[in-house]
C-alpha cells in the first residue's frame, strides 16, 4: 500500500518504503470512520482513519472518482478537509469487531486492488485476526473478514 504525502501540512506520518508493504509488522490500535454529522452515523463514512500503536494513522479516503486516497492520517485531529469541523466526528465503526485481546492487531501485509486505469479501488490490510478491506463508491465501505 502506498501513502501519498499531504501537500497541505499536517503530519507526514511514516516514510514510504516503496513497495505496498510498507505497513508490515505495524500495530493497529483503532479503527474509526470520519462522518459528516448533519447526516448522522447511520451511513457510511466519508474516510477511514486506522490508528497505528506509534501515534500515527493512516487515511483511507473515496474521491469523487470512485477511487481511494491513503495519505498520513491526523490522527486524534480531523483532515484538514473536514470544513466546518464542528459537523465532523470522528468514530468507531461497529461493524468492525472489538481490538484483540493484545490491544491490536498486527499487519502482516496488504494488497492493493486497482481499476483499468492503474487506480486503486480497494485495498486490503492483512492482520493476524482477519483482513480490513476498504472499498471505495459512493461512499467508503470498510468490511472485515475472520481468518
Amino acid at each position: 500500500m502506498t501513502v501519498e504525502r499531504e501537500e497541505c501540512g499536517g503530519p507526514a506520518g511514516r516514510a514510504r518504503s516503496g513497495n505496498s508493504d510498507w505497513l508490515t509488522g505495524s500495530r493497529i490500535t483503532a479503527v474509526h470512520g470520519v462522518f459528516y454529522r448533519p447526516e448522522g452515523r447511520a451511513g457510511e463514512p466519508e474516510a477511514v482513519e486506522f490508528v497505528i500503536d506509534r501515534g500515527q494513522s493512516v487515511l483511507l479516503t473515496c474521491t469523487s472518482d470512485w477511487t481511494l486516497r491513503i495519505t498520513p492520517g491526523t490522527w486524534p485531529l480531523l483532515p484538514d478537509w473536514c470544513v466546518p469541523a464542528n459537523q465532523w466526528q470522528h468514530a468507531p465503526l461497529t461493524q468492525l469487531p472489538p481490538v484483540p485481546y493484545e490491544g491490536a492487531w498486527t499487519v502482516v501485509g496488504t494488497l492493493e486492488r486497482r481499476d483499468g486505469n492503474g487506480e486503486v479501488h480497494e485495498a486490503v490490510i492483512r492482520c493476524e485476526e482477519g483482513d480490513f478491506v476498504v472499498a471505495a463508491g459512493d461512499t467508503l465501505a470498510v468490511r472485515f473478514h475472520r481468518h
